[in-house]
């Protein structure tokens, strides 16, 4: 078994994911918040309904959501899944919807506790501490709504962007995250999509990073820490000093694409 099999294996066990199941236990609390979550989710994954798990999520009061997203463990937890089911929901209804993403992704179409949020709210707004979409992570938006402050990280943690997938095919692959392991569960997605992206002309001395690093280079401190976190990560030798260049995106559209285990 090579290194990046034993990362899947390991991430299903940690996430309760065996084959294509969650452990029982995940799901079965009732009025909890991470356990809607997890049932949209797991709904989302297997073709079942979900509409039931999602009226009572939007039916939360923002003082229940408060106090069950009451650290970042929890909040990245909760709003990765959401994200990552609420974008298969979408575009499983209409996939003509991502023939114009900006739209898509700004429009506010996920109802939690009371409040219409759009996919950009929760990527930008919760997992990125209320950055400005378009800014590569240099600024914060002037006047996040309420909402947005009480439920968004308190700090940014750059490792998000290997989690989410907006439904393009370049994007990592949907994993189920669970608050008692994401720092482990975030270290394994980051392993894993690095390991499938990166990589390093030694004739020209280049080294060739996701896209998503270049578009958000900020929130990964800058092409120095770059390249640092992927020497720390053994791709490349700690005496290589290479330049950096990114890859193109691939935006062809691929639903569906769950982490999986590896035979």
């Amino acid at each position: 078994m090579v290194w990046h099999e034993k990362i899947l294996l390991l991430f299903c066990g940690m996430t309760g994911i065996a084959g294509h199941h969650i452990q029982a236990q995940t799901v079965i609390a009732s009025g909890n918040a991470m356990a809607w979550a997890g049932k949209i989710w797991y709904a989302v994954r297997t073709g079942d309904a979900y509409q039931t798990y999602a009226d009572s999520l939007a039916k939360f009061s923002p003082q229940q959501l408060g106090k069950q997203l009451y650290d970042d463990a929890h909040k990245k937890a909760f709003w990765l899944n959401i994200y990552n089911a609420y974008v298969q929901i979408l575009l499983e209804k209409d996939t003509t919807l991502y023939h114009h993403r900006h739209r898509f992704f700004k429009t506010p179409s996920i109802l939690i506790a009371n409040h219409w949020l759009s996919l950009d709210d929760i990527e930008h707004g919760m997992l990125r501490h209320s950055k400005i979409k378009w800014s590569l992570g240099y600024f914060n938006k002037p006047f996040p709504s309420a909402f947005e402050k009480k439920f968004r990280v308190d700090a940014l943690d750059d490792r998000i962007h290997f989690a989410l997938n907006c439904g393009a095919k370049s994007c990592p692959p949907i994993a189920f995250y669970d608050a008692s392991h994401i720092d482990e569960q975030l270290d394994l997605a980051m392993r894993n999509y690095l390991f499938n992206t990166v990589s390093y002309d030694s004739v020209k001395n280049v080294l060739y990073l996701p896209a998503i690093m270049g578009w958000f280079r900020h929130d990964f401190g800058g092409k120095k820490q770059m390249v640092a976190l992927v020497k720390k990560l053994g791709f490349i030798s700690q005496d290589v000093h290479p330049r950096v260049k990114f890859k193109p995106y691939d935006w062809t559209l691929f639903l569906h694409h769950f982490q999986h285990t590896t035979p």
